[in-house]
C-alpha cells in the first residue's frame, strides 16, 4: 500500500509516471477484485431538495422561497419505489438536503404538515414504508448524522453513506465552495463517518475533487477514510467524484478537473486504501470513463433505469446493456450488487438488522452479489 507521504510527492506527475501509478493500481485491483466490475440498479428517490446548506457547486438544492423546493409525499416515495420495482431496481437510494428544518420555517411546517418534527424521523418512516410496501433495499445519504440518527436508521436500512468531500477546513473561508455550510465542517463529516464505524454500518464515502482542494488535501482526506476504516472496517465503497459546472450555480465559471487529475487520483486513492474498499467512480460525467478502468476502479456505483442523476441532471446515466459491453471490451465483466457488498452480508450478523439481512440474503446469489444479472437485460431477455 502507498503511505501518505509517498502520495504527497505526487503533485505533479509526467505521463510515464501516471502510466505506472495506474498499472499499480490495476494490478492491486485485479488481486483483490479479479475482473469483476459492479453496479448497482437503483432508484434515486429526492425526499427533500431543501437543504441548510448552500454550497457553490450545488444545483440540487432549491431555497424554500422557490416553486421546485418540496419535500417528497409518502404516496410519491412508494410511486418512485414501484417504478424502481417494476425495472428490476434492488436498492431505494434516498438522497436529501441536510437539515432545512434547523434554517427554514417553510421546511419546519412542511415536515410538521407531513406529522414529523425532523426530516431524519421522516426519512426513518419512510424508509420503514419501502421495507413494509416493496421488495428494495434503502439506502440512505442523509449528510452529517448524530449516534441517535444513525441509530434510528440502521434498523430500516441496508447502509448509509456520506461523501466526506474534502478535509480542507480553507474551502469554509467566503468565496470558497463550502462557506456558509455548517454540514461541512470537516470535523462533522469525519465524527459521522466514526460513529457510523461505531455502530456496524456498512458505509460509503469518498472524495469530490476539483473544488478547490489542493493535491496535499486530497491526500489528507484519503487517509483520513482509511484511517478510520483500519478502526471500524466498515468502509464498503470510496467514491471519486470529478465537479462539474452547471448552470445557475455559484462555481458556474470554476474549472473542471481534467481526465489525467481525475486517473491520478483513482489510482493513488487505489494505492493508499484498503484493498477490500470498493473503488468507485461516476460513470456519467465523463465520456472518457471507461479509461478509469485502467486506474485501478472496480464499481460503477448506482446507475437508475428509472430516475436521472439529481445531483448533475444535465448528465445522463449510461444505458446498462451498453455499459456492459464497453466494460468486457476493457476486459472486464459487469456484474450487479446489491446496495450492501457481499464481504458485509455475509457478516450480516454484525452490520445488518435482522429484517433487512433476510430481505438481503433472499436477493443475493452465494457469492453475496445480485441474482438477476446483465445477461437478463440483453436482447431477447424479458425486461
Amino acid at each position: 500500500m502507498m503511505t501518505p507521504e509517498a502520495a504527497l510527492a505526487l503533485d505533479t506527475v509526467s505521463d510515464d509516471q501516471l502510466a505506472k501509478l495506474m498499472a499499480g493500481a490495476a494490478a492491486m485491483r485485479k488481486t483483490h477484485w479479479g475482473d469483476v466490475i459492479t453496479y448497482s440498479r437503483k432508484v434515486f428517490v429526492p425526499l427533500t431538495n431543501m437543504c441548510r446548506d448552500t454550497c457553490g457547486y450545488c444545483t440540487f438544492v432549491k431555497h424554500p422561497d422557490s416553486p421546485l423546493a418540496n419535500i417528497m409525499t409518502p404516496d410519491e416515495v412508494l410511486k418512485a419505489a414501484r417504478r424502481g420495482e417494476e425495472k428490476g431496481c434492488k436498492e431505494l437510494l434516498f438522497s436529501l438536503g441536510e437539515k432545512p428544518e434547523r434554517r427554514y420555517e417553510k421546511a419546519k411546517k412542511g415536515l410538521q404538515a407531513l406529522g414529523y418534527e425532523t426530516m431524519s424521523d421522516y426519512l426513518a418512516a419512510m424508509c420503514r414504508l419501502v421495507i413494509e410496501e416493496t421488495d428494495l433495499l434503502p439506502h440512505v445519504n442523509a449528510g452529517t448524522l448524530t449516534e441517535d440518527e444513525i441509530q434510528l436508521l440502521r434498523p430500516v436500512s441496508a447502509s448509509m453513506g456520506m461523501m466526506l468531500e474534502t478535509v480542507s477546513r480553507r474551502l469554509m473561508r467566503e468565496g470558497e465552495a463550502h462557506h456558509a455550510c455548517p454540514d461541512k465542517v470537516p470535523l462533522q463529516r469525519l465524527r459521522t463517518i466514526e460513529r457510523a464505524g461505531a455502530l456496524g454500518v456498512p458505509f460509503t464515502t469518498g472524495l469530490l475533487i476539483g473544488i478547490g482542494e489542493t493535491w496535499a488535501e486530497r491526500v489528507e482526506s484519503l487517509a483520513a477514510i482509511e484511517a478510520a476504516h483500519r478502526r471500524h472496517g466498515h468502509i464498503q465503497e470510496v467514491i471519486v467524484q470529478n465537479f462539474q459546472r452547471k448552470p445557475d450555480i455559484a462555481m458556474a465559471d470554476h474549472p473542471e478537473p481534467p481526465l489525467e487529475d481525475m486517473l491520478k487520483t483513482l489510482a493513488v486513492a487505489r494505492l493508499m486504501l484498503s484493498p477490500e474498499i470498493s473503488l468507485q467512480a461516476p460513470p456519467n460525467l465523463s465520456e472518457r470513463h471507461i479509461e478509469y478502468l485502467a486506474a485501478g476502479i472496480n464499481d460503477w456505483g448506482g446507475i437508475s433505469p428509472v430516475t436521472i442523476d439529481f445531483i448533475n441532471p444535465q448528465h445522463e446515466w449510461p444505458e446498462i446493456v451498453q455499459l456492459a459491453r464497453s466494460t468486457a471490451q476493457a476486459g472486464c465483466r459487469l456484474q450487479e450488487r446489491l446496495t450492501v457488498y457481499p464481504a458485509y452480508l455475509a457478516q450480516a450478523g454484525h452490520y445488518l438488522d435482522p429484517q433487512i439481512a433476510r430481505r438481503a440474503n433472499s436477493m443475493a446469489r452465494p457469492d453475496g452479489l445480485a441474482r438477476r444479472q446483465v445477461e437478463d437485460l440483453l436482447p431477447g431477455a424479458a425486461e
